[in-house]
């Protein structure tokens, strides 16, 4: 009886595993890719308050790009799929200091925050794929 019970474990943990790696796999990132327009005030539709992103490669769990406008490059850009949703974060900087980025992708947008510490502000943004 005992060893029924270890087998029936053993089968019951193999195919959790077996479900979890089919929807980490099954998560096409090249959904990514592309030139995003980035709302950076989505609570105040009357302005034109819009931001440039652009992924241009995904290398397994990291991309390259742009962010905020042309010429700032994407560094450390990282994606995690591990709840079956597509995440990612990025470092970006220019003349005023280093912004860090996080940002989820859902029903064909991506819901961010950008926060720099030298400039004491947190930004809530969305953005919308470009043609």
């Amino acid at each position: 009886m005992r060893a029924f019970y270890l087998v029936s474990l053993c089968l019951i943990l193999i195919s959790i595993s077996n479900v979890n790696a089919q929807s980490e796999s099954a998560i096409d990132l090249s959904v990514l890719e592309g030139s995003w327009k980035i709302d950076m005030s989505p609570e105040d539709k009357t302005d034109a308050n819009f931001a440039n992103m652009e992924i241009s490669e995904i290398n397994g769990t990291g991309f390259e790009g742009y962010f905020y406008r042309d010429g700032v490059k994407i560094r450390s850009g990282r994606i995690n799929t591990q709840l079956g949703i597509i995440y990612g974060a990025l470092i970006s900087g220019d003349g005023t200091g280093e912004y860090n980025t996080a940002f989820y992708y859902k029903d064909g947008l991506l819901y961010g925050t950008t926060h720099s510490v030298n400039r004491d502000f947190l930004a809530v943004w969305i953005a919308a794929k470009e043609d």
